[in-house]
C-alpha cells in the first residue's frame, strides 16, 4: 500500500539525489535496517558510527515513503500536552520522556550541521496556539506546567498575538527550542554518509519474510535474495503493525500543501512554526526558498481510496483556514499530498524488542513527532544491538 499520494513538496523541490542498487545477491551483517526513512537513516548512521557492520534495505526509492510526506517539525513537544500525560504514565516518567526529546532536538542541531550541504535545518520558534477560548484553561495549565518543569516557555495573551501578528488565537504558548528541516535532503545527506563510514544501503528491495535462526535473522527478499544478520531493525513505521499484537494505535491520514513562493509574510513575525489545541490540530511553518507549508484536518484512515478522494476538498479547507488567520497573506497552492500515521493512546512511541519477535528491534508510532522519535529510537536501538542498558527504554517499550 502506498504510504503517500498527492504530490509531496521536498522530492519534488530536490529530486532523485542519490542512487542506491537494488540487493542482487545474498549479503549478510551484524544489524540489517528495514527502512530508508528518517528514522531508518538515523539508526544505520549511529550503528556504523559506533563501529557496527550494517545493512539497510528499502522497497521503495529512499526517503519516498513517509518521510517524503512530513513536514519537517523538530519538537520536544508530544501530542498529549504535559499535563495530560502525566496523568497517564505518572510525573517522573511524562516529564523524563519530554526531558529525551527535548535532548534529541538539541543533538539534532550538530548532527544536521556536521552534513555535507544543507539539510534545511533552521532553528525556529513555535507557538501552541489557543484555539478557542474554552481551551485557554488547558493551554494555561499546560504552560505552567512546562514551567515548573524547567522548559523554557512564554505565555502570550491574545492581546500580545493581535500587536504582532493577524493571529486570531486565544493565547499561545512560545517556545524557543524547536526547529525545522528538510526530512528528505536530511534523510539523502546523513545516509550518504553513513555510507561512507560503511553502510551498504540497498533501495526498491522488499523484504517479504523473516526467519528465525538460532544465531540471528534471516531475511527473504522480493527477488530471492537474502540477507542473514545477527540482529534486525524494524524502521518501517505503520507498515510493520499488523505483525505486531499489544501495540495499540490508531490510523491517521493527514493532509498538506504548500504555497509559491511568498513575496510577504505580513502579520506573521519570524515565520514561527505553530501549531493548535484544537483536534485534529492545524500545524504550520515556512521554508527555506519562502513557501507557508501547513498540515491537518487529520481523518481516520479507513482505506488509501477513501484517503486520496478527500484530498481536493482537504485542500480547500487548509488554503481557507490559511486565509483566515494570516489575511495578509496572497497564498496559493503549488503542491498537496496526503499520508498515513500511527499514533499511540500516550503519543508516545513503541521503541525496542517485541515479544513475539526475538533479534528484531522497532521503532513506530510516532503520532505527529517523528523526527525527535526517530532520534530518540537511534540512541535506544543502538544501545540494545550493543548489548548496553539505556535507561529511558523502559518509557517507550511495547507492553508498557
Amino acid at each position: 500500500m502506498d504510504l503517500i499520494s498527492g504530490r509531496p513538496f521536498w522530492p519534488i523541490k530536490s529530486g532523485l539525489l542519490q542512487s542506491f542498487p537494488p540487493l542482487l545477491n545474498d549479503a549478510s551483517c551484524e544489524v540489517a535496517v528495514i527502512g530508508g526513512g528518517i528514522t531508518g537513516a538515523l539508526v544505520a548512521h549511529q550503528l556504523v558510527s559506533a563501529g557496527v557492520d550494517t545493512l539497510l534495505l528499502d522497497k521503495r526509492d529512499i526517503g519516498f515513503g513517509s518521510t517524503a510526506a512530513s513536514t519537517g517539525f523538530l519538537s520536544y513537544e508530544n501530542d498529549v500536552p504535559l499535563h495530560r500525560l502525566i496523568g497517564m504514565i505518572g510525573e517522573e516518567k511524562a516529564v523524563r520522556s519530554y526531558q529525551v526529546s527535548f535532548d534529541a532536538v538539541r543533538k539534532f542541531k550538530a548532527l544536521a550541521g556536521g552534513l555535507d550541504g544543507s539539510s534545511g535545518y533552521v532553528q525556529r520558534e513555535s507557538l501552541y496556539l489557543a484555539s478557542s477560548e474554552r481551551d485557554l484553561g488547558g493551554l494555561r495549565t499546560e504552560f505552567e506546567t512546562r514551567r515548573r518543569c524547567g522548559f523554557d516557555v512564554e505565555w502570550c495573551t491574545k492581546a500580545d498575538l493581535a500587536r504582532h501578528t493577524t493571529l486570531p488565537h486565544w493565547g499561545a504558548i512560545l517556545t524557543r527550542d524547536t526547529a525545522q528541516i528538510d526530512t528528505y535532503r536530511f534523510t539523502n545527506a546523513l545516509l550518504a554518509r553513513a555510507s561512507r563510514k560503511g553502510l551498504r544501503a540497498f533501495d526498491r528491495t522488499a523484504v517479504t519474510r523473516h526467519l528465525v535462526r538460532p544465531r540471528g535473522v534471516e531475511l527473504l527478499t522480493e527477488r530471492g535474495t537474502r540477507v542473514r544478520a545477527r540482529q534486525v531493525v524494524v524502521a518501517t513505521g505503520y507498515e510493520a503493525l499488523s505483525d505486531l499484537r499489544g501495540a495499540p494505535t490508531s490510523l491517521h491520514s493527514t493532509y498538506a500543501i504548500v504555497s509559491e513562493p511568498l513575496t510577504s509574510f505580513a502579520g506573521w513575525p519570524r515565520q514561527r512554526m505553530m501549531w493548535e489545541t484544537a483536534r485534529p490540530y492545524l500545524y504550520l511553518r515556512a521554508t527555506e526558498d519562502g513557501r507557508a507549508m501547513l498540515g491537518g484536518y487529520d481523518e481516520p484512515f479507513r482505506d488509501p481510496r477513501r484517503r486520496d478522494e478527500l484530498l481536493t476538498w482537504k485542500t480547500q479547507l487548509l488554503a481557507r483556514k490559511f486565509k483566515r488567520i494570516l489575511p495578509k497573506i496572497d497564498f496559493e497552492v503549488a503542491y498537496a499530498w496526503t499520508g498515513t500515521f500511527a499514533e499511540t493512546p500516550d503519543g508516545l512511541p513503541y521503541i525496542g524488542e517485541h515479544p513475539d519477535h526475538p533479534r528484531m528491534y522497532f521503532a513506530l508510532g510516532y503520532g505527529g513527532n517523528g523526527i525527535t522519535y526517530g532520534f530518540i529510537a537511534a540512541e535506544i536501538i543502538t544501545a540494545l544491538c550493543l548489548g548496553r542498558k539505556n535507561p529511558d527504554a523502559g518509557i517507550f517499550r511495547f507492553g508498557r
